[in-house]
């Protein structure tokens, strides 16, 4: 098998971190579904707002939208959701398949609203129905606000990527979320099948830390924390409470792992794909990642429930200095600043079109 043929036989879903106008309409994404074993993708600001100033493709639209008198927010939601809900349709077989389980395009809510809970649950709810696919997740920052309007979301039938996740902490908050709104549906009699994804961001934590560590502990803390994570996950899985809602009819909230492109060139272009082969988890990679370990990837084990390793990791750094539940925080704030950053440069970029 190849490699990635490979890693979704251990249980993983393989997802593509990238989406253009370009890439739906020569068939590129096509083809990686086809022929690399991609079943979902997602997008983020930084995405769109590269793929919108790179191609004369949305222009059109663009000078439709501002002559129509609509906001450089509305033209990017109409650009950005045609493009989504191509995608979805494209995995809607993969979704069918899986009743439900995989087969997803994700987009997200504005990232300016990242600590408002009332607005990011109307424009959430605004943007599933818009986009008229049950396939189509919308993406929502894993904040306390967040939080929030994940549990009403879920509650609503809203599928939900929870986003800006880097702690087993962030990740237990927001899956918490998310059972009470899927038992909020089954105390009201209605459909517990709301699929969700929640998305561990990993590479961030060792470009921030690396320098900061000794050899033996740099360029571990991303992994580590993951298989913390991953712990988590598998404890919720095991669980009472989410027997109970499964015996219901509800899927798993799987954990998804995202920044997984590795950054550091002397770091080996593929690990934190091989480093995080896990049953019932999604790895969404960059299309750079997605073509190196599709050519000389390796799956060298699965991740288990015994995160021991991982917790001496963590240990470690601590003892080094890095306090790593500070980092979560810092990390998980810089990713919300940089995805608002990247928005305005698309807002400012659709405005510069439309003039």
């Amino acid at each position: 098998m190849s490699p990635l043929n490979t890693l979704t036989a251990k249980g993983q879903s393989v997802w593509f971190d990238s989406i253009s106008r370009d890439m739906l309409e020569d068939g590129t994404i096509a083809r990686y579904a086809s022929e690399l074993s991609v079943t979902g993708l997602t997008s983020n600001p930084t995405i769109f707002q590269k793929a919108i100033a790179g191609t004369e493709k949305y222009d059109a639209a663009i000078h439709g939208g501002h002559e129509r008198g609509l906001s450089a927010e509305q033209i990017f939601f109409e650009l950005g959701l045609e493009d989504v809900v191509a995608a979805a349709d494209l995995f809607r077989p993969v979704y069918d398949a899986t009743g439900g389980g995989d087969g997803f395009a994700s987009i997200e809510v504005s990232p300016a609203l990242a600590n408002d809970s009332a607005q990011t649950i109307h424009d959430a709810k605004e943007l599933f129905a818009r986009a008229d696919r049950p396939n189509v997740l919308i993406k929502v920052p894993g904040t306390e606000e967040g939080c929030v309007a994940i549990e009403e979301l879920i509650a609503a039938g809203v599928p939900i990527n929870v986003t800006l996740l880097f702690s087993p902490d962030h990740y237990i908050a927001c899956a918490e979320a998310y059972l009470r709104g899927i038992e909020r549906r089954v105390e009201a009699g209605q459909d517990p099948l709301v699929p969700s994804v929640a998305s561990l961001f990993v590479s961030r934590w060792d470009n921030h830390t690396a320098s900061e560590l000794p050899e033996g502990l740099a360029n571990r803390l991303g992994i580590a924390v993951s298989e913390q994570t991953y712990r988590a996950y598998r404890e919720i899985l095991t669980s009472d409470r989410w027997q109970r809602l499964a015996a219901a009819g509800a899927k798993p909230q799987r954990l998804l792992w995202a920044s997984t492109g590795t950054k550091d060139p002397a770091l080996p272009d593929t690990l934190y794909v091989t480093a995080l082969a896990a049953d019932q988890t999604v790895n969404t990679l960059p299309e750079k990642t997605l073509l190196a370990f599709a050519d000389h990837g390796a799956v060298e084990g699965v991740l288990g429930d015994d995160a021991s390793e991982a917790d001496r990791v963590v240990l470690g750094a601590g003892e080094a200095g890095v306090d790593v539940d500070a980092m979560a925080i810092k990390l998980q704030t810089e990713g919300r600043d940089l995805f608002v950053e990247s928005w305005n440069d698309l807002l400012r970029g659709i405005e510069a079109k439309a003039r």
